[in-house]
């Protein structure tokens, strides 16, 4: 019997990173279907040339992602914010890189959602003060498990409304 995938290929039952992208730190996660949701991997540092790519490609390699799962912070209202393009734009090279399927998820609250969970996990006794450096992961944990939930969902980078994809700038006029 054939894997499901979704609209972008991504097969429904197989593993994926998710990313949670930051002007400062990226959020990973892994998750799949078969595993029941997602967990919190790492914390990437992004530094003025980008991403630490170096990491990335260690945790592709590690855990061999059939897709890729970038979180799309629209504003509240649905609208465009400044890390929206930093988030298409790594989405993109994402794409390029490791020649995956890639799709954005709305990640609206998903950063609260995230330290709720901390919050719970630290009144449980399950994580420390310390542990909050992580929330990015977990907030990249929330965002495959949106995607487990509702894959159809999904925005395709070939969707992106040309708004949202990056233009050259033109070349400067010649004298």
């Amino acid at each position: 019997m054939a894997a499901s995938l979704d609209k972008s290929g991504i097969r429904r039952d197989g593993t994926v990173l998710g990313f949670d992208v930051g002007a400062r730190r990226i959020g990973v996660a892994v998750g799949s279907a078969f595993g029941h949701g997602a967990r919190a991997l790492a914390v990437i540092d992004v530094h003025g040339h980008g991403p630490d790519w170096a990491s990335i490609d260690r945790l592709r390699s590690e855990w061999r992602p059939d897709g890729l799962i970038v979180g799309d912070p629209m504003a509240l209202d649905g609208g465009d914010q400044p890390i929206r393009l930093r988030a298409h734009a790594f989405a993109r090279e994402l794409a390029r890189r490791y020649n995956l399927p890639v799709v954005l998820v709305d990640e609206r609250m998903s950063s609260i959602e995230a330290a709720q969970r901390f919050a719970s996990d630290r009144a449980e006794g399950r994580k420390r003060r310390r542990d909050a450096e992580a929330l990015d992961a977990v907030a990249a944990a929330v965002i495959i498990e949106r995607w487990l939930a509702s894959p159809d969902d999904a925005l395709d980078l070939s969707e992106l409304p040309e708004s949202a994809k990056p233009t050259r700038p033109s070349p400067p006029p010649t004298a």
